[in-house]
């Protein structure tokens, strides 16, 4: 499958839209981890969920499948999965980021190629100053941790990246061997437009919250000169429940 571009099609979004965009009736009395599949298997009413590929929802981390659950038990009268990030990830590493780890990797790196942390504002001075607050010590780390010093531009114009700092990222990556792991990863990428910033959650230097502050620092300051558009706010209220879930899957399965 392609994408309308005839770029290959993006495992995450491949998945996700095998999944059903609608509430539907809630159908189980009560969701619970099991042990199965040699790891622990979320249960409806004793019968193994599936994913919407038809594999077993399962995974080798039990506090992860404890938190899906969880998401299951509590649903109300209907199942709606926009209010189950963590289940709509683990369904999308499953069915699709497991069966194209490489391609998924390739993609992270490309958004390294021009990730959001090394594109500054010329003007207002305002600006400039948040950016270089949130995003130097962000690079800082990347350079002391991965080995990776990444260029930095005023404007828009593209600036190619070393291929050292890209090695080095795409070598980072090559650790996360689990579906889940890298689906984490790759779906704080997309959201916050830096996989820089999804490493320094991954690895544990940022929290959640911080790397989301820092991938809003532009939106932020524009609202504040012109203020809240409310469709907007409810938009980044939604990726914000993506990008937190993606965040906990990576604190659970982060290797100490």
């Amino acid at each position: 499958m392609r994408e309308p571009n005839g770029a290959p099609q993006n495992p995450m979004r491949a998945a996700q839209a095998n999944m059903r965009p609608e509430a539907v009736r809630r159908f189980y009395s009560q969701a619970e981890v099991r042990e199965a599949h040699g790891g622990h298997a979320l249960a409806l009413d004793g019968r193994q969920a599936r994913t919407p590929g038809r594999n077993p929802l399962a995974h080798t981390n039990r506090p992860l499948m404890l938190a899906v659950a969880a998401e299951w038990e509590r649903q109300r009268d209907t199942i709606d999965p926009a209010e189950m990030p963590l289940t709509r990830l683990l369904n999308s590493a499953i069915d699709g980021v497991a069966r194209t780890m490489a391609d998924t990797r390739a993609e992270i790196v490309r958004y390294a190629g021009s990730d959001l942390l090394c594109y500054r504002a010329e003007e207002p001075d305002a600006l400039v100053v948040r950016q270089a607050y949130g995003y130097d010590p962000v690079l800082r780390w990347v350079a002391d941790e991965l080995g990776a010093r990444f260029a930095v531009t005023s404007g828009l114009i593209h600036i190619a990246q070393p291929s050292e700092a890209l090695a080095a990222v795409a070598a980072a990556l090559e650790a996360y061997d689990d579906p889940a792991a890298l689906a984490a990863l790759s779906v704080m990428t997309t959201l916050s437009g830096s996989a820089l910033l999804a490493l320094a959650v991954a690895r544990g230097f940022l929290s959640a919250e911080a790397a989301w502050r820092v991938a809003h620092i532009d939106e932020d300051f524009e609202i504040e000169r012109w203020g809240v558009d409310s469709e907007a706010l409810a938009r980044r209220e939604a990726r914000w429940r993506e990008f937190e879930a993606a965040a906990t899957v990576a604190a659970l399965l982060r290797k100490v």
